[in-house]
């Protein structure tokens, strides 16, 4: 039975936490989070406000799933990492590539087992087109398309709204958001980047293209009815559910608890009239050792949909719209179908298609035999995924291609 301590218990840390619980081989036994409510969902660990009383003392658990706000990754990683803990880090690892790198230095100086919660990567989807890949099904892989759709309601939730809406905040978009979508592309090839060119900004949700008749929040304003993120058509007929992204903006999941929030806390505001600064549509452009290449486009304007890509080999390519995956062979001329039949749905709330449950489950192994191949990120691979989302923004705000050789491995 492994022992576990959260710190940070918001959704992704208490997610992680129930699928730990849910395989009968973990326990949690400390829970630290500055919210009361967030404590009490974990009857019979030891609560603390603060994670810092935790760290103050001798090692209380085996393992520690670290799922604070970004800005808070980089100090509870490094110190429990000195303390023994072997850990479990949501993404972004930290918001400055110098926090990154101090968090991989501790790391491999605790000698613990050090995951970061790259998802995408332990999905049933991921798994079948890696081993198609790795297989030689398509030949050498000369170039990838591949499409984040992130939703028009969740980036309106998360990135106009939300916690995730302003970079000095937070972090950029591409750290924030889709730094699991550049791991991925890496894991997938089996190279590292070496050059990248970035565009993109944010285009539709600002002050200016607010209709003449808005008001300042959705429910006041005559403008809703033909307002595609209107927060009550988001948020109301979800009412009664205690799940994301409605558990995000209320602790009070009643209709009238739902319009209270949208009436006085930041989900109900107009998204034409926010302080975000985030981009909501970004393109980023690759090259890997050996040549090949691969586009990666970010967008807002989408249902919120798997993630979908396209591999072009040298004797064949892939098809991939997060459920299904189509092989056409160039030598035979035929096509075939793989359903990977993936469990939940695409986002945060569906469990990325499989990817958390089986990322927990990895790592539980990992701890438990201390041996860390069920691990499918090394700290290095991991601080490479996210150096190239820095290489990215610079590129994207200088308009430079920018090179990445000899970053570490």
């Amino acid at each position: 039975m492994v022992t576990l301590a959260i710190v940070g218990a918001g959704s992704r840390g208490a997610s992680y936490a129930g699928h730990a619980v849910e395989t009968g081989r973990a326990r949690v036994v400390a829970v630290a989070d500055p919210l009361a409510r967030r404590r009490a969902e974990f009857p019979g660990a030891t609560p603390y406000a603060d994670w810092r009383e935790l760290a103050a003392l001798p090692r209380q658990a085996d393992a520690v799933v670290i799922a604070t706000q970004d800005r808070e990754h980089v100090e509870p990683a490094v110190r429990f990492a000195e303390l023994g803990y072997d850990i479990l880090l949501e993404k972004p690892m930290a918001v400055s590539e110098d926090d990154c790198h101090a968090i991989v230095r501790a790391a491999e100086r605790s000698g613990a087992v050090f995951a970061v919660c790259h998802v995408l990567r332990y999905t049933p989807y991921t798994r079948a087109l890696k081993e198609l890949l790795d297989a030689g099904r398509v030949g050498e892989i000369v170039n990838i398309q591949h499409l984040e759709p992130v939703g028009w309601w969740h980036q309106a939730h998360s990135y106009v709204r939300g916690n995730w809406r302003r970079a000095d905040e937070s972090t950029f978009m591409l750290l924030a958001k889709s730094c699991h979508d550049l791991d991925w592309l890496v894991y997938l090839t089996g190279r590292q980047v070496t050059r990248v060119s970035s565009f993109g900004g944010l285009k539709h949700f600002r002050p200016e293209n607010r209709p003449e008749n808005a008001a300042g929040r959705c429910l006041d304003c005559p403008a809703e009815p033909d307002c595609p993120y209107s927060a009550g058509r988001i948020y109301l007929p979800l009412a009664g559910t205690d799940e994301w992204p409605l558990s995000v903006i209320t602790d009070d999941v009643s209709e009238q608890g739902v319009l209270e929030a949208l009436r006085t806390g930041p989900y109900g505001r107009c998204v034409y009239a926010c302080d975000n600064d985030v981009v909501d549509h970004q393109v980023v452009n690759m090259e890997f050792e050996g040549g090949a290449t691969a586009s990666f486009t970010m967008t807002a304007f989408t249902p919120a949909l798997h993630r979908q890509t396209r591999v072009f080999g040298t004797r064949g390519s892939i098809d991939g719209d997060g459920d299904r995956l189509t092989v056409t062979d160039f030598v035979t001329g035929r096509s075939e179908t793989i359903d990977t039949r993936p469990t939940g749905d695409a986002t945060a709330r569906g469990g990325h298609g499989g990817g958390d449950r089986a990322m927990v489950e990895a790592f539980l192994t990992a701890v438990a035999t201390r041996e860390r191949a069920p691990i499918l990120s090394s700290p290095g691979e991991s601080l490479h995924s996210h150096l190239i989302a820095w290489a990215a923004e610079r590129s994207r705000l200088r308009g430079e291609t920018v090179s990445l050789e000899g970053t570490p491995r």
